[in-house]
């Protein structure tokens, strides 16, 4: 498997360190957004969209960091990471959603502001990132995991930008649910860090 990658994306790093949980090689091929190399046809055609992560395995591409979690759940994980229990897997959901929206519209826009200058407004994205984390620190409070009584994709989707939220200006102080969190997926065997992490 090849992964059309970039150090210091939180997407691409979910789908790296899945990889290593789950135990599979996946060869990183790095992508310089910087010089736009994402924007050209050579790109594109891997993924219409233009960005990264991209998955290419055989031939088989995915992309879309959770969409790519899924399929390595589905193809490598069986049941364990992405449940088949109706109730499990709508909880799973659940929380792919927060990760889409709370965490990816607050917490990591709120890291590209002050990370790579990204021009959208500070204050609303720390704000959106804070309620995110306040739900998970109620959650977090009466169960380990955010999904199951074990880790899920949901688990690694949140993780990355969760983290690294203190790189946006907000800090995990104030949620010592979430920094336990933290702690239990840095104990998972096979966990990898990032840049920052």
């Amino acid at each position: 498997m090849k992964l059309y990658d970039m150090e210091l994306s939180g997407n691409c790093y979910k789908v790296r360190l899945f990889c290593s949980l789950l135990g599979v090689n996946c060869e990183s091929i790095p992508v310089d957004l910087m010089q736009g190399e994402h924007r050209e046809a050579a790109f594109l055609a891997l993924n219409p969209r233009g960005q990264v992560p991209v998955l290419d395995d055989a031939g088989i591409l995915v992309w879309d960091s959770m969409a790519i979690l899924v399929y390595l759940a589905r193809k490598h994980g069986g049941d364990r990471w992405l449940p088949l229990d109706a109730a499990a897997m709508a909880s799973v959901m659940q929380w792919l959603a927060v990760s889409e929206n709370e965490i990816l519209y607050g917490l990591a826009r709120a890291r590209a502001i002050t990370r790579f200058n990204r021009p959208w407004e500070l204050a609303p994205c720390q704000a959106l990132g804070r309620a995110g984390l306040a739900v998970m620190e109620r959650h977090l409070g009466h169960q380990p995991w955010l999904a199951t009584d074990r880790p899920t994709i949901a688990d690694i989707a949140c993780y990355p930008y969760v983290a690294l939220a203190p790189e946006g200006g907000v800090a995990l102080d104030e949620v010592p649910e979430v920094r336990q969190w933290i702690a239990r997926i840095c104990a998972l065997p096979g966990y990898i860090g990032m840049p920052g992490l």
